[in-house]
């Protein structure tokens, strides 16, 4: 559980650093226009930042609730994998829907924790979040992410959420291929949010 602590850590302290201080929060958030003008690190250093306190609490609350799960059945090493396969995989998402809206900026560890909590509940499914199921639960906060990317309301990485429950989801059926023929139905449940939010991308409904 030490890499856990170490990265929930990580996450406050460059949080509360951009929320005292604009100038380092422009610096490492996730823009558009600096990252195709050479500034790839924002790539990364954007899922460390938050858009305030409550942002910040959600995430790493998230983040707390699934994490031991994928440590259970994976152990640490495996859990690092997925934690920053799924961080890349959501930033490289929202740099494909976004690639030409130079403005478009974002923050938080919303697709590293959305990876996590995917490689979770591929494991404990029927865990209870709050009296709700953990498959329902994703599957409510991936489509809740959909109306965020339509709204574009916030500064938050809603199109994050999906490249990183797509980097989960992959890495964590690849790192246990015993799963195909142990929970099939609910892989199948888990890839529907995945295939809406292409279709939707294809017809151009966001």
């Amino acid at each position: 559980m030490t890499y856990l602590y170490v990265l929930m850590a990580a996450n406050a302290l460059m949080s509360f650093k951009a929320f005292e201080d604009m100038a380092f929060f422009r610096k490492y958030e996730f823009h558009i226009g600096s990252i195709r003008a050479g500034e790839q690190y924002r790539l990364f250093s954007s899922a460390f930042l938050h858009v305030d306190f409550v942002h910040l609490a959600l995430n790493m609350l998230a983040l707390y609730l699934f994490s031991p799960i994928v440590i259970a059945y994976n152990g640490a090493f495996w859990f690092l994998i997925i934690y920053f396969v799924s961080l890349v995989c959501g930033s490289l998402l929202t740099v494909f829907f976004h690639k030409d809206d130079y403005s478009y900026r974002a923050v938080g560890a919303s697709g590293a924790v959305t990876g996590v909590m995917y490689s979770a509940i591929l494991f404990e499914p029927m865990m209870r979040i709050n009296f709700i199921p953990a498959y329902l639960f994703g599957l409510i906060y991936l489509l809740f992410s959909i109306y965020g990317m339509k709204a574009k309301r916030d500064n938050i990485g809603h199109t994050a959420h999906f490249g990183g429950a797509a980097g989960g989801f992959l890495m964590t059926l690849a790192a246990n291929p015993l799963l195909f023929s142990e929970r099939p139905l609910i892989i199948l449940y888990l890839a529907i949010p995945l295939v809406i939010l292409f279709v939707m991308a294809k017809t151009g409904k966001i």
